[in-house]
């Protein structure tokens, strides 16, 4: 059996740095890493009120945060119990869905008319032998599903004739486009659509190309992807400074790892001083919106979240007000010279009660069920389409008193002596007094949200290449994942095809570089359908 040996951690650490010099940055970043992570979960058992269900939280984080599944199924069943009382006992609960889809959502199947074999508009019934057979305003429509490789080819094998006297060769002429370019632009399209879209990693897809009979090396999808960045990048860069003009900017990042970073690229986006001291690299994930639009922009870098967004703010017109910014409470999202009206991720606060519901279910359930109530309240307010005014008044009238209840309960617990600050559940309290002006922004100002969910979802695409790909092998590479991730995750969240969008950047590249504001994800199509020359209103 294994000796039991006691480690004190911070004698582990310095043990580390002296071995630094003896190994490999990436085989140190191992072994720190191993360190922090024995640290962390040390210091979890020696907690009070330590579990082995808050632990495996910690580690792997939990499948759902939602209010039944985190009180159990008494709250469950409470909930079930009221929504019967109030449908009535006539009422059948909501058949669940079979899964299948119509044809109409298949938008971007191939269409074939069939035409009837015998009949036509105007022929007498085969049936009655008197009327007269007219087609219905909508046909049959049957759906078939293929199965294709991401990318398909075609060969095209031109006859080629010579003269048996003179030795000419005559060769037949290729269909226009063809010969031009081996890879169009939706190979192109396709291929960043995978990798940066769908996160799957360059080698997987030329396994998969390779089974079809269509050999793509990974080689080839890095240049074509390379050399299309450039050519999108006049609308990325438009996309930035929309962004800056924003009313609410979200904001946060993720560990990211870059191999090839050098010391330079390091210093030039960090001050000398703190060049030698900062040794992470982050992807930093901003969500800029108003006007009805949404945009969403990646930063892969040494740079934190909050220097990102300084950098967006850069672009903003001096005219406009400040911005909301919504984010989480660690300082580097909001580091870097810029004005805001900042507020507060009330889902961060409310995990803090979620991880110690073990210990303490009955004061957790009241402060969920409270928050609850608020988001219901929101959720209501934007399915009635409310104003930011309108929806800052309802918000004050019904979710107002919810949070005053919940700061008078929060001040009971300490000075009624029936919570210790100090426990897990005194943290969790003291974490929301510290940012309550920060929480109940949206209180105050209209517009405000009440959570950074919209862009911890963006940050999902990061999270999806890291796990896959790893890593970035170089900035420059990770500069395209940016800009490729920065446009098919706007074009996603103002529901435009990306694809399709990526298509048609690529295939007008003199006319994005010359008007890049007339070809954004929510004006393109116009663009498109506009006379050659025209710009979209």
């Amino acid at each position: 059996m294994t000796k039991r040996r006691e480690v004190d951690p911070q004698k582990l650490a310095a043990a580390l740095e002296r071995a630094r010099a003896s190994l490999s940055a990436e085989d140190y970043e191992l072994l720190k890493g191993t360190a922090d992570t024995l640290a962390v979960v040390t210091q979890e058992l020696e907690r009070r009120g330590a579990s082995i269900q808050r632990l495996r939280h910690m580690l792997f984080g939990a499948s759902t945060e939602k209010t039944e599944q985190v009180l159990g199924q008494d709250a469950q069943a409470a909930r079930k119990a009221a929504r019967d009382a109030c449908r009535g006992d006539d009422d059948h609960a909501k058949r669940k869905g079979h899964g299948r889809n119509g044809a109409a959502a298949y938008s971007g199947a191939e269409r074939v008319k069939v035409p009837h074999a015998s009949l036509h508009r105007g022929d007498c019934c085969p049936e009655c032998q008197k009327g007269k057979v007219y087609p219905l305003e909508k046909p049959s429509l049957l759906v078939r599903i293929k199965g294709v490789a991401p990318l398909s080819g075609t060969v095209f094998e031109c006859d080629e004739l010579r003269c048996n006297l003179c030795g000419e060769v005559f060769t037949a002429q290729a269909p226009a486009g063809v010969g031009e370019e081996k890879y169009d632009e939706t190979a192109t399209s396709m291929i960043g659509l995978v990798k940066y879209g769908a996160g799957v990693p360059f080698n997987r897809l030329e396994k998969l190309q390779a089974g079809m009979g269509i050999p793509l090396p990974a080689s080839t999808q890095w240049d074509l992807v390379r050399d299309a960045a450039e050519k999108l990048a006049p609308a990325h860069e438009q996309m930035v400074r929309q962004a800056a003009q924003g009313e609410v900017l979200y904001n946060d990042d993720t560990t990211m790892k870059v191999l090839e970073l050098t010391g330079e690229q390091r210093a030039a986006a960090l001050a000398d001083e703190a060049s030698d001291e900062r040794t992470g690299v982050f992807t930093s994930g901003i969500v800029s919106t108003g006007d009805g639009r949404k945009i969403a922009l990646f930063f892969t870098g040494v740079q934190h979240a909050g220097e990102n967004l300084a950098d967006v703010l850069k672009r903003r017109a001096a005219e406009l007000p400040k911005p909301i910014q919504m984010c989480d409470c660690l300082p580097t999202n909001t580091a870097g010279e810029f004005e805001t009206l900042l507020a507060a991720c009330i889902g961060h606060a409310r995990r803090k009660y979620v991880d110690v519901v073990a210990s303490f279910p009955d004061e957790v359930r009241f402060v969920l069920e409270a928050l609850r109530e608020v988001y219901k309240n929101d959720a209501l307010a934007r399915k009635q389409g409310m104003a930011p005014e309108e929806r800052l008044r309802f918000h004050q009238t019904e979710s107002g008193p919810r949070m005053e209840a919940l700061e008078t309960w929060m001040t009971d617990q300490f000075e009624g002596r029936k919570v210790e600050p100090n426990s897990t559940l005194g943290e969790a309290i003291l974490y929301m007094q510290n940012h309550w002006s920060r929480l109940t922004l949206f209180l105050r100002v209209p517009g405000a949200p009440l959570d950074n969910n919209i862009c911890e979802r963006a940050l999902k695409k990061v999270i999806l290449h890291r796990k896959n790909a790893l890593f970035y092998k170089t900035l420059n590479g990770a500069k395209v994942g940016d800009v490729f991730m920065s446009l098919i995750h706007t074009a996603e969240l103002n529901r435009v095809a990306p694809f399709e969008y990526l298509v048609a950047l690529l295939r007008h590249p003199v006319e994005v570089a010359a008007s890049p504001a007339d070809w954004m994800p929510w004006n393109y199509q116009a663009t498109l359908a506009q006379p050659t020359g025209a710009a979209a209103p």
